[in-house]
């Protein structure tokens, strides 16, 4: 299956993203991800990306489209893949819709994570990640670290990444309103797009996501 996962920064796209390519054994492909790769190399790629990331704007088009097209092309993509921040702009979709098209492919389903902008801010905001594994995620409220700024799992330092930063992320939803929302307009067209609330424990978004793809029967008995 070649799935969409969209929403507003906060929304959880990231944590489904993981578990939703696991259960259907497909790649997660994450934008950010393949920017952070960049930025820590130290590419020309990765410095214009840190800019925009920093500033809490989107990259250009023209560079995250060619670093997209290049990860869908490679052979781990040919069962099917989980998009996670990207298409962000209408033009990006359309690129996106031209880029498997000209493979003989097309999206097949596109999640729409709701969440109110309320909570948005809290949970980002208050976000701090591992440096020695990005995987290990804690919060200053909802899942704090035993000891203040060091990793509970592996002892690494807890950091806070500068667009998660509170005037960042206020910035984020901005340009989410202005420009992402439009792509959910642009699959609404081709009847491809579910609306799950994000709102509730991973699990249960988990299971509305998979329902909303014909999975929950089988994952609710692998549960069992």
């Amino acid at each position: 299956m070649r799935i969409l996962l969209i929403g507003p920064p906060g929304a959880g796209k990231g944590t489904q993203a993981v578990r939703i390519a696991a259960h259907l054994s497909i790649p997660h492909v994450s934008a950010g991800d393949l920017f952070r790769e960049h930025i820590e190399q130290g590419t020309e790629l990765g410095r214009n990306a840190h800019t925009h990331l920093q500033s809490g704007l989107l990259v250009p088009d023209e560079v995250t489209i060619g670093v997209v097209k290049e990860r869908l092309a490679r052979p781990d993509t040919a069962r099917g893949f989980l998009l996670d921040g990207f298409p962000r702009s209408l033009a990006q979709a359309q690129a996106l819709d031209g880029i498997l098209a000209d493979s003989g492919s097309r999206m097949d389903a596109v999640l729409e994570l709701q969440i109110p902008e309320g909570q948005v801010v809290g949970r980002i905001a208050g976000r701090r990640l591992c440096r020695q594994d990005r995987d290990h995620i804690f919060h200053v409220d909802y899942n704090p670290p035993a000891a203040a700024g060091v990793c509970d799992l592996c002892g690494g330092e807890l950091y806070q990444r500068e667009d998660d930063r509170e005037e960042t992320v206020r910035q984020r939803l901005e340009v989410y309103r202005t420009k992402t929302a439009s792509v959910v307009d642009h699959y609404q067209g081709q009847g491809l797009v579910t609306t799950i609330s994000a709102h509730g424990h991973v699990q249960e978004v988990l299971h509305r996501a998979l329902n909303a793809i014909g999975q929950g029967q089988a994952d609710a008995a692998e549960s069992r």
